[in-house]
């Protein structure tokens, strides 16, 4: 009937599969796929994975993942950015990247960032800025905003003259709205690829 306890290797072949097709295999192809050669074995496994909350059938009867189907494992032990660490499997806990990121999916856009203006505070060109969209902001807050026509992400200040734009590298200089200055969105998160 198939084996539970490679149930997680079973998923992740089925997460794959999903990242690739943007949707789930029948269960003649997950059959295929997981070497089971009957079909109540598949059924099986697709029963396990839905009571335990990563698949879940759809109302014309097709398999769909849940949110839980996206989480992936996250060590519970830090690394530091020094000498390695002693190195186990210790997976404690899960979360799902988009909802770890993205809070409010409605409300959220992605910003490829472009320039080095902010590399002193760790945010640099080709870096995505994720951007909860929203017209204001608190003060040390990074913005996207629209000053005189042009958008910018930079650092929400002000002082005695009004409201500015500081930039996290040295060779840059504070932006002073001569027209007007426009929140456009706070950043919220960071993606990096390497």
């Amino acid at each position: 009937m198939g084996n539970p306890n490679r149930d997680h290797e079973y998923l992740g072949k089925l997460q794959d599969y999903y990242t690739d097709y943007r949707s789930l295999p029948s269960y003649a192809v997950i059959g295929e796929m997981l070497g089971m050669a009957s079909k109540s074995a598949v059924s099986a496994l697709v029963k396990r994975l839905t009571l335990a909350g990563y698949l879940e059938t759809t109302p014309d009867r097709r398999l769909a993942p849940t949110k839980r189907f996206f989480e992936r494992d996250l060590a519970d032990f830090n690394v530091p950015a020094g000498l390695p660490a002693a190195a186990n499997d210790a997976m404690s806990e899960a979360l799902t990247v988009d909802e770890y990121l993205i809070p409010r999916p409605s409300s959220s856009v992605l910003i490829k960032v472009r320039g080095d203006s902010m590399v002193e505070a760790g945010i640099h060109d080709g870096d995505i800025a994720v951007v909860e969209k929203r017209h204001s902001a608190n003060l040390g807050e990074i913005v996207v905003a629209i000053v005189d026509g042009e958008y910018t992400l930079k650092e929400l200040a002000r002082d005695k003259q009004g409201y500015l734009l500081l930039p996290h590298n040295a060779g840059y200089e504070p932006i002073r709205p001569q027209e007007g200055l426009e929140i456009f969105g706070v950043m919220v998160g960071l993606i990096r690829k390497y």
